[in-house]
């Protein structure tokens, strides 16, 4: 007698269709996209907010060095050496770029170099060339120099990305963009410095007023 040969039977659940991995991919596709462009925009928010707060601790920073630096500004006629306050009204792409240089009292060092208390401070603007797709890229320097030595002072960088450097002198009634103690025979009787920044798409200033209080 014939064995009858077992019958062979498929369930309906046995695999998936090309049709559902197809879409299932698909999903999985537009969820990646969705969760790594939320992931980058929030790298970019911060490195941004980050950014922006360094940017407002440098301003702050310099300012407030601005501020003791001209609140001790030195100046008396037929000084040996020579002493000088000087504003000059510049601009660079536009923007205000002051170059402001001038003699003040300055706390001696602490090392063993020879110094005096009296110093020849600069801080001027300088056209930097195009960086990470920026272009008309301001930078402001400082340079310190003790003016009883001879040695040639370094400007270092002060503050970078800048959009603007003025500096104002108040002299009868009204602020003024240019001082020289050869002509003006004399300090101001303030000093305002603006700082220019660019946040987003916005340009900010921060401020701050000084007055000379060493009088001779």
């Amino acid at each position: 007698m014939k064995k009858a040969s077992p019958s062979v039977r498929y369930g309906q659940d046995s695999g998936f269709t090309l049709l559902e991995v197809l879409v299932a991919m698909v999903l999985l596709v537009i969820l990646s996209g969705a969760l790594y462009g939320t992931f980058f925009s929030l790298t970019r928010g911060r490195d941004a907010a980050t950014a922006g707060m360094e940017a407002r601790r440098e301003v702050r920073t310099t300012l407030d060095m601005l501020r003791r630096e001209l609140s001790s500004a030195w100046y008396v006629g037929n000084h040996k050496p020579p002493l000088h306050f000087v504003v000059e009204d510049r601009d660079s792409f536009g923007k205000p770029a002051s170059t402001l240089d001038f003699t003040t009292l300055f706390p001696p060092r602490s090392d063993s170099i020879p110094s005096s208390d009296q110093v020849a401070v600069r801080y001027r603007v300088v056209e930097k060339g195009k960086e990470n797709g920026k272009e008309n890229r301001l930078e402001l320097t400082r340079e310190v120099k003790d003016i009883y030595l001879t040695a040639k002072a370094t400007p270092y960088p002060q503050m970078e990305e800048l959009e603007g450097f003025l500096v104002e002198c108040y002299d009868r009634g009204k602020w003024v963009k240019s001082w020289d103690t050869a002509i003006n025979t004399g300090l101001p009787t303030a000093v305002r410095v603006t700082i220019r920044l660019r946040e987003g798409d916005n340009t900010v200033e921060f401020a701050t007023i000084a007055t000379p209080r060493v009088i001779r």
